[in-house]
């Protein structure tokens, strides 16, 4: 067997604009109704949802026939949960509150086997199809995405740097956080977040890497993308599955008659 080719790090290093969704239901049937939407890519979230290890399973074997790029959001950055994703044959990981060079080198650190990392050797997993891919320890690191997160005004102001270390495909920027950072909380559209997020979108592009973020708002979302955002996500599960309850009972009251 051959190791697959991982069509959304391609597609980075190739510049071409990436869609994406955040998947935080937890459900390989949400993911599976969501894979064959046509989104480029798909963040299983780990951090801000009840994900474990067995539902990100479930998610990527979901995923895996649907056209979409699973990435999974570790909950911190910790080469313990990496080797365990990795080895359920995640090749894509997004690594959340990166702060400066030396921690997004030690993220890329855990996703690389020795003499370039410290990922521990499985010599039966998911990830090399239990043993049927001969040279997966060999080829993997041609495959693995690893995307770092930026979510403080200290680390924005090491985007340069961040984005610099080898082995870093992409940094993410965290409206929520950032926001929050910046004495504006709940405030992740405002417009001095927005306006950080694009100067520090444009030091990720001038150091030859790509930038990405998420937000709820389509118009920003389309606002970033044409701005240059190599990876955007346009809105979660949670809040099209919210939005739309909510939408439909409204409508069905309205249209009562009294």
């Amino acid at each position: 067997m051959k190791l697959p080719t991982n069509t959304f790090k391609q597609a980075l290093a190739q510049g071409r604009t990436q869609i994406g969704l955040w998947n935080c239901l937890c459900s390989n049937v949400a993911a599976d109704v969501l894979g064959s939407a046509g989104f480029d890519w798909i963040v299983i979230d780990m951090e801000h949802s009840a994900n474990d290890p067995m539902t990100v399973l479930s998610q990527l074997q979901a995923y895996e026939f649907g056209g979409t790029t699973p990435v999974v959001r570790v909950p911190w950055n910790e080469p313990v949960i990496v080797k365990r994703i990795l080895d359920l044959g995640a090749f894509s990981l997004l690594f959340p509150m990166v702060q400066n060079a030396a921690e997004a080198e030690a993220a890329v650190a855990s996703t690389r086997y020795p003499p370039h990392g410290i990922r521990g050797l499985a010599l039966n997993q998911r990830g090399n199809r239990f043993g049927r891919i001969a040279d997966y320890v060999t080829t993997v690191e041609q495959e693995i995405c690893v995307l770092v997160q930026i979510e403080t005004t200290a680390a924005l102001s090491r985007a340069t740097e961040i984005a610099s270390v080898e082995g870093v495909d992409g940094v993410f920027f965290g409206p929520a956080d950032l926001s929050a950072d910046m004495g504006l909380l709940g405030k992740a559209n405002h417009p001095d977040v927005c306006a950080a997020i694009s100067d520090g979108a444009a030091k990720v592009r001038a150091a030859g890497k790509q930038a990405g973020v998420l937000t709820g708002n389509e118009q920003q979302a389309l606002t970033w993308l044409n701005e240059g955002f190599g990876f955007v996500a346009c809105g979660s599960d949670l809040a099209l599955l919210a939005n739309s309850a909510d939408s439909l009972l409204a409508r069905m009251k309205e249209g009562l008659k009294s």
